[in-house]
Formats: C-alpha cells, structure tokens, sequence
C-alpha cells in the first residue's frame, strides 16, 4: 500500500491527458460538428501544449523527489498534493468536459467555479505550508511548471468553452 500511495499522484497527474486524448478521438467529430468547425480551434493547441509543460513539470518534481540526495516529501505532503489532483483537478476535467459536450454549458458554471476555488486552495496550502521556505530553484521551476501550466490549459479550455 506505502508503495503504491508513492505512485498516487504520478498516475493522478496523466489522468488528465490521456482522458482528453481517449475523449477526443471517441468525440472529436460530434465537437467539430457542434460548434460548427473545420478543425480543432487553437484554444486546443494552447490546451495541448501548456499541458505537455505542466505534465512535464509535475513528472520532473516527482522524479526530483526519489533522488535520495533531494529532501524527501512528507506523507502530509504527498497526500496534500493527491487530494489537490483527485479532489480538484479530476472532478475539474470531468465539469470541463460535460460542459463542452452539453448543450447550455453555462449550467456548469457555478460547480466549475466552486471546483476550482478548491483546487486553488489546496495548491496554495501545498505551495504555503510545504514548499515556501525549503524550495530551491529547480524545484520552485518545476512547480511553476506545473501550476501556470495547468493554469494556462485551463484557460484556454474555458475560453473554448464559454467565449
């Protein structure tokens, strides 16, 4: 079990990716016939791009963790952390997702809203209480990766949605 609570936010952080990729070839054609397309808007490529970034971030702080000359992360950390993924940033992409397949997205909102109300929270108290003082340069840059990175897809994915 200790093993595999060292792997939970690893594999919570693909989640993302690899369910907008499935999403996207399952449902690809019914977006592009819904909103009327020729092809995916560039709020999808910024989406893809600024989440490769933040991917990458996350996995170089994750790896930057099992270096045994690096401080280790505490469990409180890491289970800060996988409840920032799991408890916002899943139930986030799920909101996301079934407000761009629905046909009055605006009904998403408010939970949206809420949802990452939460996960600004839990990112800010993982960033406050764990990482503020100890953080070197190359951790904080993995970090930042991983936030504005995530951050930024969000945006372009709301701005898809709602704009």
């Amino acid at each position: 079990m200790n093993k595999a609570r060292n792997y939970l936010s690893l594999i919570l952080l693909f989640f993302p990716a690899i369910l907008f990729a499935l999403l996207l070839v399952f449902y690809g054609q019914d977006i592009i016939a819904k909103y009327n397309l020729n092809s995916f808007p560039f709020q999808f490529y910024i989406l893809v791009i600024c989440g490769f970034i933040a991917t990458a971030g996350g996995v170089l702080d994750w790896r930057f963790h099992r270096d045994p000359l690096k401080l280790k992360i505490s469990k409180k950390e890491r289970d800060a952390e996988a409840k920032a993924l799991g408890l916002g940033g899943l139930p986030m992409f799920i909101l996301m997702w079934l407000a761009m397949m629905a046909d009055k997205p605006t009904l998403f909102l408010v939970p949206i809203i809420v949802v990452l109300i939460y996960t600004v929270v839990a990112i800010c108290y993982d960033e406050f209480v764990f990482h503020i003082n100890r953080c070197g340069k190359t951790e904080t840059r993995y970090h930042r990766m991983l936030v504005f990175g995530n951050g930024f897809a969000w945006l372009a994915w709301f701005h898809f949605i709602f704009c």
